[in-house]
């Protein structure tokens, strides 16, 4: 696994393994990454799409054969009020903004058996203005008291909103992690600012928002070159780019092959080719 280095000196696996819609399998499949070569999972603490105290569980099974925590880089987020299922919310919907942060990262640690976390994120940004300061603030905090290493944001496409947020805060966002798709035009320009801040991007739906990139003419030239799949080709293309994408195959092949994307690079030449794919 290669890694890449936060502007908070936290070294990030440049995949990492995705646990959203697991249910039930959760603790499996995380196993099944881990023991496949993943050392990065993201996960949140929102009951509506995670299992989050059976991420846990499969990093539990690691450690039995082994395994160390300090292996492993783990990630999750605190998933404002509307982003939860009313009737699973993982803190008291009525207490401060602040103490459902606070209890949201207890929960996290206790549902991961850890005393720390590598990353967490705000899972997507609150209005009004001031309740997004307000959050951060409590990040900050976490981060200072050693709860947390890096502290980032997910599900955040507007740009001028980020920017005047950067301005507004002090300990920076280590991380930005989007949906990879069209609509967003790949948020071209949000990456490039973010890598001139020192930003690392992250991507989910990487795969899945994109068939017309993998089955495209120019992919299927691409992949008879190398030898590897569409998807093997666009995941190696991403990291090239400085990005790190989340995986959430189920398939203990998928994960062999995807990660076997570290024993080879793309000519520049090709990666422009899907530079214009994009």
């Amino acid at each position: 696994m290669n890694y890449v280095t936060s502007n908070q000196n936290v070294s990030i696996p440049c995949m990492l393994y995705g646990t959203a819609w697991k249910k039930e399998r959760t603790a499996d499949l995380v196993a099944l990454a881990l023991q496949s070569g993943f050392r990065g999972i993201d996960t949140a603490c929102q009951p509506k799409h995670y299992e989050e105290a059976l991420v846990g569980e499969g990093c539990e099974r690691f450690y039995a054969k082994g395994g160390t925590r300090e292996e492993l880089y783990l990630q999750t987020k605190f998933t404002p009020y509307d982003g939860q299922d009313p009737l699973k919310i993982p803190y008291d919907p009525h207490a401060s903004l602040e103490e459902q942060i606070i209890t949201s990262c207890e929960m996290s640690k206790q549902n991961l058996q850890t005393s720390y976390l590598d990353s967490l994120l705000l899972h997507s940004p609150l209005f009004p203005y001031n309740n997004l300061l307000k959050a951060w603030n409590v990040f900050e905090s976490l981060f200072e008291e050693g709860e947390v290493r890096q502290i980032g944001i997910s599900n955040c496409y507007d740009l001028s909103l980020l920017q005047t947020f950067y301005e507004h805060i002090r300990i920076k966002p280590s991380l930005v992690q989007n949906r990879f798709y069209a609509d967003v035009h790949y948020d071209k320009t949000l990456r490039s600012w973010a890598n001139e801040k020192g930003i690392i991007y992250q991507s989910f739906w990487t795969l899945s928002a994109n068939p017309h990139i993998l089955h495209s003419p120019p992919m299927r030239e691409i992949v008879n070159i190398y030898g590897k799949s569409a998807e093997q080709i666009f995941y190696r293309y991403v990291i090239q780019k400085g990005i790190v994408p989340l995986n959430g195959t189920t398939s203990a092949l998928h994960m062999k092959e995807d990660l076997s994307i570290f024993e080879f690079s793309l000519d520049e030449k090709d990666v422009e080719r899907i530079d214009a794919l994009l």
